[in-house]
C-alpha cells in the first residue's frame, strides 16, 4: 500500500524523506513534486526499478525516462562532455527547467532504455527535489502519469492514474505551472532546440545559437504529447534523433512527457 505525505509539514517531510529514499534503495517508485510537473521515480542505476516505472506508465523500452540530478558535479558524472555550450547553459539555467541532451559516459552500468548512448538531464529548482536527490544520487525521472493521459501537478492527480504502483507519495501542493522543461540536444555540432517549454527560446539564444527543430516552438504544456512531452527519445549516436523526420535531414525524438518531469 502507498505511503503519501505532507512536505508543508516538517515532520512529515523528513519522514517521507526517510520513506522515499528508503523505497528507491529498494527498488521501488516515488512520486515527487518538481519545478515543472509532478515526476516518478527509481533508481537510475536499477534496471529492474526502471523497468517498473516504464510498465507503471505504460510505456515501453523506445521511451526511456531522463535522469534528474542533485547537482552539476552529479551530471558531468553522467556525460562524455556538456562543452562549452553546455556549460554555458547550465550556469544560466540550472537548477531549473532545462533538459540538456547529451553522450552518456559509455562506462556507465545502467539500462534506461533504449538510450542510444545519450541521456537527457536536467537539475530540477525545487526544495524536496534537491533534497531527494542528493540522498540518493541520480533517479530515473518520468512525469507522473500515464502515458497518453495530462501530467499531475498535484501529487493527488498523480496517484489518481499510478496509484499503488508507486511506493511513496511526497505531496507540496500544486505545482508551480503546467508547464514542461526545454529540451536542447547537445549531440550534435550546432545546438538544437527539441522541445519548446518554460524557458523562452529568447533566453536561450541570448546565451547560445540555437537551431530549432519543427514544431519545437509550440508551447508546451503538460499534456502527455509530443509537443509538451516531459521525456524525450534520445538521439542515436551519430546525432540523428529516433523518431519522425525534423528539418535538415535529422529526425526529432518522439517526446512523451519530458524530466523529466524533468
Amino acid at each position: 500500500m502507498s505511503a503519501r505525505f505532507d512536505c508543508s509539514d516538517a515532520a512529515d517531510l523528513a519522514l517521507g524523506l526517510e520513506e522515499a529514499a528508503a523505497a528507491l534503495r529498494r527498488g521501488e517508485l516515488v512520486v515527487l513534486p518538481t519545478d515543472t510537473v509532478y515526476g516518478v521515480a527509481a533508481d537510475a542505476f536499477n534496471p529492474a526499478a526502471v523497468t517498473c516505472l516504464l510498465a507503471a506508465k505504460g510505456r515501453g523500452r523506445q521511451a526511456p525516462p531522463p535522469v534528474l540530478v542533485g547537482t552539476v558535479r552529479a551530471a558531468s558524472a553522467l556525460v562524455e562532455d556538456f562543452g562549452s555550450v553546455g556549460e554555458d547553459l547550465i550556469d544560466q539555467f540550472w537548477p531549473g527547467g532545462l533538459t540538456l541532451v547529451c553522450r552518456a559516459v559509455r562506462s556507465l552500468v545502467w539500462d534506461l532504455g533504449d538510450t542510444k548512448g545519450t541521456v537527457a538531464i536536467r537539475m530540477p529548482l525545487h526544495p524536496v527535489a534537491l533534497d531527494l536527490l542528493r540522498r540518493t544520487g541520480p533517479l530515473a525521472v518520468s512525469s507522473a502519469n500515464r502515458s497518453g493521459e495530462p501530467s499531475a501537478t498535484t501529487a493527488a492527480e498523480a496517484e489518481a492514474q499510478l496509484g499503488d504502483a508507486v511506493a511513496v507519495y511526497l505531496d507540496d501542493g500544486a505545482c508551480p505551472a503546467n508547464v514542461a522543461s526545454t529540451i536542447v540536444d547537445l549531440t550534435g555540432t550546432v545546438p538544437r532546440l527539441l522541445r519548446a517549454g518554460v524557458v523562452p527560446i529568447e533566453r536561450l539564444r541570448e546565451v547560445i545559437a540555437l537551431a530549432v527543430a519543427d514544431a519545437a516552438d509550440e508551447t508546451a504544456s503538460g499534456a502527455d504529447t509530443p509537443a509538451s512531452a516531459e521525456d524525450t527519445r534520445p538521439p542515436s549516436a551519430n546525432g540523428s534523433a529516433s523518431g519522425a523526420q525534423a528539418g535538415e535531414g535529422r529526425a526529432r525524438p518522439a517526446a512523451d512527457e519530458e524530466a523529466s518531469s524533468g
